[in-house]
């Protein structure tokens, strides 16, 4: 790869050499870490013989030594171990993200607009760049769906654990007697696909329709029809965007984002039998989500798939849900799980 970057004709093509290059300095990466952990690993070794060979405070000195070099290499070890289950052919890729209300009337738009807080501050968290694509506000609170695209190292790699239906119990605050109420909201993930990936969608298949953006204004984004809503008439999935001024940049992302989802699709459709996909999230209900987030009358957010729990319920809606994704990694990325439902009724 270094040697095609001396080639004359490497930046004939901009975009596909900035590719090229994000994806070397990617690998440089990788080997780097992995380098400076064995050298690492060499120099433990070495203080072990230390150890072993010397006597009185000497040894007591070069024991602490040891076990601070230790920890240390655990924890390197424990990044490198996450990074190798970052395998997949996408997993570099960014992500496309989107959030749908689901039973529950406003109780559940609510729930949708506290997993968009939560998932924009993990991305912040995780130094992801963030582009909200789409948002659509309920009737009294909240929002129905969301649509963002992260943009990282790695961000569909981490963000494809989060989909599933997430069920939320708590307190209604809009119950005025106070009542326990259960939502739920499904979450989504897609990898944003490049121009290596040959999706060609015949103009035929497109309904194309164009109007007024909605939320919040300004330089001309709600007083001109700059939206744009894709509906791919086979399938019947829709795309909208209506984050840019520019009617010809909103149709661009949203043409993205459907090539992203009918990509998707075909995978889903390849793999039908693995129930990490489409498949998993089921109904927007009962008996199809992948963690519950109980605020009463106890305090716990748990992972169906995988078993674990916490009781830092804000920190999790805070953004730290690094935990819940490392878990499903090391997990092998397992098939949904019911069998835990019915602790939290």
């Amino acid at each position: 790869m270094e040697a095609q970057m001396g080639a004359p004709t490497f930046w004939a093509n901009p975009e596909r050499a900035q590719q090229h290059i994000a994806k070397l300095n990617g690998l440089r990466k990788a080997i780097t870490g992995l380098v400076a952990f064995q050298r690492k690993l060499a120099d433990a070794a070495v203080m072990v013989e230390l150890v072993e060979a010397a006597a009185g405070p000497e040894k007591e000195n070069y024991g602490r030594e040891l076990d601070q070099t230790v920890a240390a290499l655990a924890v390197d070890l424990d990044r490198i171990e996450l990074q190798s289950f970052l395998s997949g052919q996408f997993d570099r890729n960014n992500a496309i993200l989107s959030i749908q209300a689901g039973a529950g009337g406003t109780e559940s738009c609510d729930w949708a607009d506290m997993l968009f807080r939560m998932y924009n501050r993990w991305a912040e968290r995780r130094g992801f760049a963030i582009e909200v694509q789409d948002v659509l506000a309920g009737d009294q609170a909240g929002i129905t769906k969301a649509t963002l695209v992260l943009k990282g190292e790695n961000a569909y790699g981490y963000a494809k654990a989060e989909r599933g239906v997430h069920r939320l119990v708590r307190i209604s605050p809009f119950d005025a007697n106070k009542r326990r109420h259960t939502s739920f909201a499904a979450v989504d993930v897609i990898a944003e696909i490049t121009e290596d990936i040959a999706i060609e969608i015949p103009e035929g298949e497109i309904r194309v329709d164009v109007y007024r953006s909605s939320g919040k204004g300004g330089q001309g984004v709600n007083t001109t029809d700059s939206a744009v809503r894709l509906t791919h008439l086979p399938t019947g999935i829709v795309v909208v965007c209506q984050n840019e001024r520019s009617q010809i940049k909103n149709r661009a992302s949203a043409m993205s984002v459907l090539k992203a989802r009918l990509y998707e699709k075909r995978l889903d459709e390849q793999r039908s039998e693995m129930e990490r996909f489409y498949g998993e999230k089921g109904e927007i209900g009962w008996g199809s989500q992948i963690r519950s987030y109980v605020l009463q009358p106890y305090q716990m957010v748990k992972d169906l798939r995988t078993g674990l729990s916490t009781s830092d319920t804000q920190g999790v809606l805070d953004g730290d849900i690094d935990r819940f994704i490392y878990a499903w990694l090391r997990a092998g990325q397992p098939r949904h799980r019911n069998k835990d439902i019915q602790m939290e009724e």
